[in-house]
């Protein structure tokens, strides 16, 4: 039978399909009676808390092979995948620069591309990873060897019709600096003029509309 799955913050498709035993989260996302929620949130890794997944009951295959022999089945997945993009001040992006990524106990060494990027397959139940940024300063003359350490938070965006989900993009992109606990909302207006400024929006009024909300998700990436 059939079931519903209530979204809690920190929560995405991908994980939600794991727990209930689903290879493929595809198979819950597509599935007619989750039609409205992919409308409405269109990312399955962007959900709401409060947001209701139909989790459907899974289909029973049956293979007919000889009890003679072995047999290998081959199980298909969607793999999940976090993507980061590291920039600097102005847009500038953090290229080509080593990088350590703790993925609970796992240490995995990368480097961005020329566009700042990092890549990386993780395991659906991950709810947060450390990035340690190998980079370097100009100090004297010299470059001088410079750590930074990011927190990451993963399944905690919202979606940017929210507030949360405006602060949170805006935050990521340099342009929100205070908590993201409770909104500041003299910051958040400040923010949002400084946004729509710089990416051609006019008026920059500091209203985050539906106009500032769909740069805004496609400036961040999601």
């Amino acid at each position: 039978m059939a079931a519903i799955h209530t979204v809690t913050q920190g929560e995405h498709l991908s994980g939600i399909a794991h727990a209930y035993g689903f290879s493929d989260y595809r198979a819950i996302w597509n599935h007619p009676d989750n039609a409205a929620l992919k409308q409405m949130r269109q990312n399955p890794n962007v959900l709401y808390p409060g947001d209701q997944v139909i989790i459907p009951d899974k289909n029973a295959r049956e293979y007919g092979r000889p009890t003679d022999q072995k047999h290998s089945f081959i199980l298909k997945t969607t793999p999940l995948t976090l993507q980061l993009k590291l920039g600097r001040i102005y847009d500038k992006p953090i290229a080509s620069t080593p990088c350590e990524l703790f993925l609970g106990l796992e240490r995995v060494a990368l480097t961005s591309d020329s566009q700042g990027k990092i890549v990386q397959e993780i395991a659906p139940t991950l709810a947060g990873a450390r990035l340690v940024i190998k980079d370097q300063v100009t100090a004297k003359g010299r470059q001088v060897p410079f750590e930074t350490e990011l927190t990451l938070k993963i399944g905690y965006l919202d979606p940017v019709d929210e507030l949360s989900g405006q602060v949170a993009r805006l935050s990521n992109l340099g342009y929100y600096r205070s908590s993201l606990d409770e909104a500041d909302a003299a910051e958040f207006q400040s923010a949002v003029e400084e946004f729509q400024c710089e990416n051609g929006l006019n008026p920059p009024d500091g209203i985050c509309g539906p106009i500032t909300q769909a740069k805004l998700k496609q400036v961040h990436g999601c």
